[in-house]
């Protein structure tokens, strides 16, 4: 097999095998055109011999050093890159975002691989504490009770349809669960199988080049109520990553908690991202907030988790004028091409619910958008109408906002009070405006997993700060980040050893430190 073949098979445990039932083939929603490549379904044999696979691998991997473990993580990284413009090629064929769009995600997806090695090969992720014990301590003897981190098990991701690279086959939570220690098995989506299957065959060369287990990685086609029902309900699978909608996050979450062992299930849902302008930020630039504006709402074609969907504002002329201007941008937008013609109808259909309420106005023009395309839409309402219309807090998934005006800063914190959970909130305004509204920004930091100043919402920076999580419905659990160095802990799990010789330990428990990570012994942090 070349580095750039693709291959229509399932990859089990470091095996390529034909599927079951009809095949299946990817369309470029741009043209309606089909593309080459019959996919076929996996069977339940086949998701049985991927988690077997996996549950072996994951009792090798425990004896695995760190160090070799980054270097797969890295040699994935190598091999996706030697994928060259075969990838960006099939990408945007099956997804019609533009080439610089799959080049920079290819380039995030590597980083992120990278970075995850670095973590591993630091080690202080492992949170090592070390009490020693006191044997002539009264009353009672201390023991020695050592305490790290170690993986859960195998894990089961479920590809993105808006991230093909950055969020699905070697994307954020493969990267972290492999680097947690765990064996994945990633249940491909169905709108992209091309480019998931040239980026698992990047995967499988790695492990092969690393000597890696053969489970260590699986990569199975077919539908989500079938295989992906299979995988979570599979008595092997430990965990789930998932990023997606809240209609199919919350299947997977109630599927998993009604297992006879319940497991946890890390799904980032989504959220509308409101955005405040406290006091009196559109008097200063209406003209540059509104491009702003325009551009974070329409990027990607609206398709961005983090797509700022609700502006709240003091009504007034300074609004007037950045309605005014923010609707002759929106109307200037070229229509894009969603990423499926079902994301773009479910989009369309979402405007027509928003406008049938009876209670908010469009500002932006209708235009005729016809199959996988969508026109950007600019809508506004009143707070009294969203604090009595559920309808409004609702995520139209697409290239649309709506403005909500409000007569006075009671009116404003009430909105803030309502919202339910998202993944970011923004604030416009001066430092005096934060300290006027601190009540407003301590109600949005109980709802938010990240919160931004004078900023937008679109671009999660991959680095150790960041947060991408929220409360429920934005995340199942807002503990815990899917974005950057923390998202391995969520495929992790506490274990003490109580009164164990050193040697029989594992390394980051020893008593001599010889990876010189970071631990906390008797208390005091250190890498002594």
């Amino acid at each position: 097999m070349t580095n750039t073949e693709l291959k229509t098979e399932n990859l089990i445990a470091g095996e390529y095998t034909s599927g079951t039932g009809t095949p299946f083939h990817s369309v470029n929603p741009a043209t309606g055109e089909d593309l080459s490549g019959d996919f076929r379904n996996a069977a339940e044999a086949d998701v049985n011999r991927a988690m077997e696979g996996a549950a072996e691998a994951a009792r090798r991997l425990r004896s695995i050093p760190p160090s070799e473990r980054a270097g797969f993580l890295r040699t994935i990284a190598e091999e996706i890159e030697a994928l060259g413009d075969t990838l960006v090629e099939r990408a945007t064929a099956e997804t019609g975002l533009p080439a610089g769009r799959i080049q920079g995600e290819r380039g995030r997806t590597c980083g992120q691989l990278r970075l995850f090695a670095s973590v591993i090969e630091e080690g202080s992720w492992v949170d090592a504490r070390i009490d020693r014990a006191i044997p002539d301590r009264q009353p009672l003897p201390k023991p020695d009770i050592r305490r790290m981190l170690m993986p859960l098990g195998p894990v089961v991701v479920f590809a993105a349809s808006n991230f093909p690279l950055a969020f699905s086959t070697a994307g954020g939570d493969t990267a972290s669960a492999l680097a947690a220690g765990c064996p994945v098995v990633v249940k491909a989506h169905r709108a992209h199988p091309g480019t998931s299957s040239l980026v698992a065959g990047a995967i499988h060369r790695a492990a092969i080049r690393t000597s890696m287990p053969a489970g260590i990685f699986s990569h199975l086609h077919g539908p989500g109520s079938v295989i992906g029902i299979a995988l979570v309900k599979h008595p092997l699978t430990e965990a789930v990553g998932f990023t997606g909608s809240r209609h199919a996050g919350m299947i997977l979450h109630q599927t998993a908690a009604a297992r006879p062992k319940p497991i946890p299930v890390f799904a980032e849902m989504g959220s509308i991202n409101p955005v405040f302008l406290l006091g009196n930020t559109l008097a200063g630039d209406p003209q540059g907030l509104a491009a702003a504006y325009c551009q974070s709402v329409n990027l990607g074609v609206g398709q961005f988790c983090t797509n700022p969907g609700l502006l709240v504002a003091p009504q007034g002329s300074h609004l007037d004028a950045f309605e005014r201007e923010a609707a002759k941008l929106f109307n200037e937008t070229p229509k894009g091409t969603m990423l499926t013609g079902a994301i773009a109808k479910s989009y369309h259909e979402g405007l027509r619910d928003l406008e049938k309420s009876g209670v908010v106005r469009r500002l932006s023009n209708d235009g005729e958008c016809e199959g996988a395309h969508a026109c950007s839409a600019l809508l506004a309402t009143t707070a009294e109408n969203f604090l009595k219309t559920e309808l409004l807090h609702e995520e139209v998934f697409g290239p649309s906002s709506l403005i909500v005006s409000c007569r006075d800063r009671g009116e404003m914190m009430a909105v803030g009070e309502h919202l339910e959970g998202q993944l970011t909130a923004t604030i416009h305004g001066t430092d005096k405006d934060l300290a006027e509204h601190c009540d407003l920004v301590d109600t949005l930091s109980t709802r938010v997993g990240r919160i931004i100043f004078n900023g937008w919402p679109t671009g999660v920076e991959v680095c150790p700060s960041m947060n991408h999580g929220g409360p429920f419905p934005a995340s199942t659990d807002p503990r815990y980040t899917s974005v950057g160095t923390a998202a391995i802990l969520r495929f992790a799990r506490p274990i003490s050893y109580q009164n164990w010789p050193s040697s029989a330990l594992p390394p980051a428990l020893r008593d001599e430190n010889k990876g010189g990570i970071t631990r906390m012994v008797d208390g005091v942090l250190t890498r002594d």
